[in-house]
């Protein structure tokens, strides 16, 4: 379907969707048209403030919890609080920022965007009934996973290959994890989206002077955060592939309406994959558990 939009999504009703970082955005967009399809929507946010500004616009099927991914004990406190959801939405994240730290010292941008949401992802995947959905980036063929350095202990940060590293294991999660619900023999579903050259708030907080040239690419070349939002709510609602990739079909995946899309060689290196959930695990404490 090369024109999917909201008009297509299946109803909605009786369903619950969690959406990380649904304070603006992307996320604000995806809960609001999931909350308008009839779906009960918790935006984890770590600004509160901001997502009960977005809940009060959306209505009463819309609440909000506090979700910070830079802190994995914020983590576990959100994850405790969740008694049965259909799906999970790993859509918040952090780009191009200078060099920080999580509260558990991780680097911020693999922290909050991949080790974040890894261990969000194991510690909820008991009670997810349907999908986990993980926003990744066209900007995946940029990164490299550095097993050795996962964090930029020993390298020279740079904000950018930080960037992609991070968003090249996001997609690299959401593969792996389909791999391993396929051999336990579940019948959940991990599934990927990029949302394109979409026009967020995300291009404004690289404390640098790329805010104001990204501010003008926003303005010349992206496509709305309505329209950057439509793969990863098909991909949350809709009869996806196990394990799939889908984003914008049109102008080099950057813009247009939603589909199945590729990725780099990188992202489909399997060995690479195992090697970076056994390092997920170790760093973040989270083991999963694969019963259905």
């Amino acid at each position: 379907m090369s024109r999917w939009d909201l008009s297509n999504m299946p109803d909605q009703s009786g369903r619950k969707i969690i959406v990380t970082g649904a304070n603006s955005g992307l996320g604000a967009v995806t809960a609001r048209a999931l909350a308008g399809g009839g779906a009960q929507v918790i935006l984890a946010c770590r600004n509160v403030a901001k997502g009960e500004h977005v809940a009060g616009e959306i209505g009463p099927l819309a609440s909000v919890r506090k979700l910070d991914l830079a802190d994995l004990a914020s983590v576990r406190e959100f994850a405790d609080g969740v008694d049965q959801v259909d799906v999970l939405i790993n859509n918040a994240g952090v780009m191009a920022l200078p060099e920080q730290r999580t509260a558990d010292g991780f680097e911020m941008q693999i922290g909050t965007n991949h080790l974040g949401h890894f261990a969000l992802t194991g510690l909820l995947l008991d009670k997810i009934s349907d999908r986990v959905v993980t926003v990744s980036s066209g900007a995946h063929r940029l990164g490299r996973i550095d097993l050795e350095d996962l964090n930029w202990d020993r390298r020279k940060y740079q904000r950018w290959p930080a960037y992609g590293q991070a968003k090249l294991a996001n997609l690299m999660f959401a593969y792996e994890l389909q791999r391993r619900l396929t051999a336990a023999g579940s019948s959940k579903l991990s599934v990927a989206a990029h949302p394109g050259y979409a026009a967020t708030e995300l291009q404004s907080h690289t404390e640098s002077i790329q805010d104001t040239v990204m501010t003008w690419g926003n303005r010349l070349l992206a496509q709305s955060a309505e329209m950057g939002a439509l793969p990863e709510i098909y991909a949350a609602t809709e009869s996806v592939e196990p394990g799939a990739f889908y984003g914008p079909l049109g102008w080099g995946g950057m813009r247009g309406y939603p589909g199945r899309c590729g990725s780099s060689a990188a992202s489909k290196d399997e060995q690479v994959a195992r090697e970076l959930w056994e390092l997920s695990e170790k760093l973040t404490g989270v083991t999963y558990s694969f019963g259905e």
